[in-house]
């Protein structure tokens, strides 16, 4: 297998962190690619141009971290990151969703960003700020009572990457005030094996 990667990006580093906790990381080759470039090595593979986008033996082609991650379980299935026999009552896919929706906002955020000062739309900003900070408040309360805790899995996996994308490339976001228990949830998690080997580059 080969992924394609960005080491920047929140979307690859889930599935970095999960090859390492599965045990799988040694069995993938990885290429780092560039995104937004018309030369990039990753369209041969993937014409949208998105990490993680992960090459089977076969040939056959996986995007988006969702089904990667559910592959992945294919192969581990005695540990599954993102139980999809709703064995846990559905919780993990749950609060993945919750942390993906996260991650989705931020990114709509940056890509403003990335514009033009006096091309940003203000109201698209106010949004995503408000969305966010929602979600930071939800997700507050949700580690207060456990939601996040315990072995590792997708939902951790995801949220500790949308946080730790937001503590060293999306800094215009003060996440933490407020908010302590996520902040000592997420310092607790990024001090993990695999998350310290998966740290994206300052932004």
């Amino acid at each position: 297998m080969k992924l394609f990667y960005s080491p920047g990006s929140p979307y690859a580093r889930m599935v970095r962190v999960a090859l390492i906790e599965l045990g799988l990381d040694r069995d993938v080759e990885k290429q780092e690619v560039t995104l937004r470039d018309p030369q990039s090595a990753l369209l041969p593979y993937n014409k949208v141009g998105r990490v993680p986008t992960l090459r089977l033996d076969d040939g056959t082609v996986l995007t988006e971290s969702l089904l990667i991650l559910s592959y992945l379980d294919t192969l581990c299935p005695d540990r599954p990151l993102l139980p999809r026999d709703g064995s846990d009552g559905w919780t993990t896919l749950a609060r993945f969703g919750t942390a993906m929706g996260l991650m989705d906002g931020i990114a709509v955020w940056n890509r403003e960003l990335r514009r033009p000062e006096h091309e940003r739309s203000p109201p698209v900003l106010a949004l995503e700020l408000t969305r966010a900070s929602r979600t930071a408040d939800a997700l507050e309360g949700m580690v207060v009572n456990g939601a996040y805790d315990g072995p590792m899995n997708a939902a951790r996996i995801g949220l500790g990457s949308v946080l730790g994308y937001c503590e060293r490339r999306h800094r215009t976001w003060d996440w933490r005030p407020g908010r302590q228990a996520l902040a000592a949830w997420y310092d607790s998690i990024a001090q993990a094996p695999s998350f310290q080997a998966t740290l994206p580059p300052l932004g």
